[in-house]
């Protein structure tokens, strides 16, 4: 299985918010990166 480098996790995360995309996709988004304990400066809504 592919796994996003960290940085492009954050950006994707980053652009699914500024994209509107789906909660449910953002949520998945935000949950791996608690996961492996990054920072996003838009993390939280």
């Amino acid at each position: 299985m592919f796994q996003l480098s960290d940085q492009m996790l954050l950006y994707s995360y980053q652009q699914a918010q500024r994209l509107k995309l789906s909660p449910e996709f953002i949520r998945l988004l935000e949950r791996e990166i608690e996961k492996r304990s990054l920072e996003s400066t838009h993390l939280y809504r």
